[in-house]
C-alpha cells in the first residue's frame, strides 16, 4: 500500500476537524462549501422562488441541495457536471463536460429557450500543482461560464462564480463589469483563510 504524503496527511486531518465539515454532515448537506452559498444568500438574496437557475460545477451537490430548498419546488434547477451525481428533489441533473459543445448544447435544449435568472458556477479545474498552468484552466472555466451567461441570461439575471486570485483574475473582473451592472467580490467565512478563492457577485446582466 502507498504511503499518503505528509500533504495529504494534513488535509484529511484539517477536513475531519474543519467545523464546516461537521455542520454540513449534521444538517445532512453535501459538502462543506454548502456554506460559502448559504452566507452569500443571507447577505445578497439572489436566489428566490420562480427562477430559473443553472448550477455548473455541481458536484456533489451541495448547492444545487441548498437552492433547491429556496426555490421550495417554484421555478427550475438545472445542475451540471462532469462526475455523476446523485438525484435531488426539484433538480435536474445533466452529466458532462462544460469545455464539451455538445454538452452545452444539451444544457441549452434542456432549457428550451427558457431564459435564465441566476447562473451558479463552483467549477474549478483539476489540480496539477503548476500554478500557472491551474490558474489558466481557472480563468478558462470562468471565461466559458461567461460565455454560457451571454447566450442563456436575461436581462437583469445574476452570475455567481467561483474564481482564484492570480494571472487574468483582473481582466475577468473587467469583463464582468462590461455586462453586469455591478460586480461584487466576496469571500464567504466557509473560504479557508489561505486559500486564494474568491466569488464574484455580478448582478443586473445587460448585454442580452
Amino acid at each position: 500500500m502507498a504511503k499518503k504524503s505528509s500533504s495529504s496527511g494534513r488535509w484529511l486531518a484539517e477536513h475531519h476537524s474543519d467545523p464546516f465539515v461537521k455542520r454540513a454532515r449534521e444538517a445532512g448537506y453535501r459538502s462543506r462549501a454548502v456554506f460559502k452559498l448559504q452566507q452569500i444568500q443571507q447577505k445578497d438574496r439572489l436566489i428566490r422562488p420562480d427562477m430559473v437557475v443553472v448550477d455548473l460545477g455541481a458536484a456533489p451537490g451541495g448547492w444545487s441541495q441548498y437552492a433547491a430548498e429556496i426555490l421550495k419546488g417554484r421555478g427550475r434547477l438545472i445542475a451540471l457536471d462532469i462526475l455523476p451525481m446523485e438525484p435531488l428533489p426539484g433538480v435536474e441533473c445533466i452529466l458532462g463536460d462544460f469545455r464539451e459543445e455538445a454538452v452545452l448544447e444539451g444544457l441549452r435544449q434542456s432549457l428550451n429557450c427558457e431564459r435564465v435568472d441566476l447562473v451558479l458556477s463552483d467549477m474549478a479545474p483539476n489540480i496539477s500543482g503548476i500554478a500557472a498552468a491551474d490558474q489558466a484552466r481557472v480563468i478558462h472555466l470562468a471565461e466559458l461560464a461567461l460565455e454560457f451567461c451571454q447566450g442563456a441570461l436575461k436581462l437583469g439575471g445574476s452570475l455567481l462564480i467561483k474564481l482564484f486570485q492570480g494571472a487574468g483574475f483582473d481582466a475577468y473582473l473587467k469583463a464582468l463589469r462590461v455586462a453586469f451592472g455591478s460586480v461584487h467580490i466576496r469571500k464567504p467565512d466557509a473560504s479557508r483563510d489561505r486559500s486564494r478563492e474568491v466569488y464574484l457577485l455580478a448582478r443586473n446582466y445587460r448585454l442580452v
